[in-house]
């Protein structure tokens, strides 16, 4: 890597969330572009190597793919399902989505997770 991209990183590295958060909107805003384009461009559907040699799969990752209309109710629910998530962070992540709210859970904690979001109006899948 050059130099310029070196001190880039790690100015970035010891900033806040928020303060990154503020940095990708205005190189939005800057260069005319969305860092969401960058995410839709992913392939969504991967299958893991165990789903392929046909064992039933323990650990679940919690995608919250979109908001919906009611973006404080899913703020709220994101907070209910991690914890830890201050409120902004919480308001970033869901701004953000497609998102992953919770990775390697068991079955009956991401069910549970998905259940929340979808209820106050969210779009979550497991994968």
């Amino acid at each position: 890597m050059n130099d310029k991209i070196t001190k880039i990183i790690d100015e970035v590295s010891v900033m806040t969330i928020l303060e990154v958060a503020d940095l990708v909107k205005a190189l939005e805003e800057k260069f005319g572009v969305s860092a969401q384009m960058a995410v839709a461009a992913t392939p969504t559907a991967v299958e893991s190597p165990t789903a392929e040699a046909g064992e039933e799969q323990t650990t679940f990752n919690v995608v919250l793919t979109a908001a919906g209309a009611n973006k404080i109710s899913v703020i709220k629910a994101v907070r209910e399902v991690v914890p830890t998530l201050g409120l902004a962070e919480a308001k970033t992540l869901v701004e953000s989505a497609p998102k992953e709210v919770l990775t390697g859970v068991n079955k009956a904690t991401a069910e549970e997770a998905k259940k929340k979001l979808e209820a106050v109006g969210a779009t979550a899948e497991l994968k």
